[in-house]
């Protein structure tokens, strides 16, 4: 990819199913934010994390089967060895790279989302 691209999934599941996430998930109990990383990138698109880097925290309401949930978004950076086996699995229905300058943030089906990808754009130069 480019500069100024994210690897984007596609939502497979409520809430916000068929738009653009990133990926990414929960951090189960005894595992670290960086090993939690690597598991979920590995289950939604079969890929391994070559390099990470910590960025910034957001905070987020999700909701899920009625209840609201306040969590907090851990955002990487992230490099992967190769996409040459990359594949939609887990809760992800597929996958696109999309320029973070140039994308619709209506695309976005996350609210927490769409704030990562404002603060990506003002931190970063286009």
């Amino acid at each position: 990819n480019t500069a100024g691209e994210v690897l984007f999934t596609l939502r497979k599941h409520e809430p916000a199913t068929g738009m653009l996430d990133l990926p990414g998930g929960f951090i189960d109990h005894d595992e670290t934010a960086e090993a939690a990383v690597e598991r979920e990138i590995k289950e939604e698109l079969n890929i391994h994390i070559a390099w990470m880097k910590y960025l910034f925290t957001t905070t987020n309401s999700y909701l899920y089967i009625g209840i609201e949930y306040k969590t907090n978004a851990l955002v990487f950076e992230a490099r992967v060895q190769s996409f040459e086996n990359m594949q939609a699995a887990d809760d992800v229905a597929g996958y696109v790279f999309k320029n973070i300058y140039e994308i619709n943030l209506a695309e976005i089906g996350l609210p927490s989302i769409r704030q990562v990808i404002e603060r990506l754009r003002a931190e970063k130069p286009a």
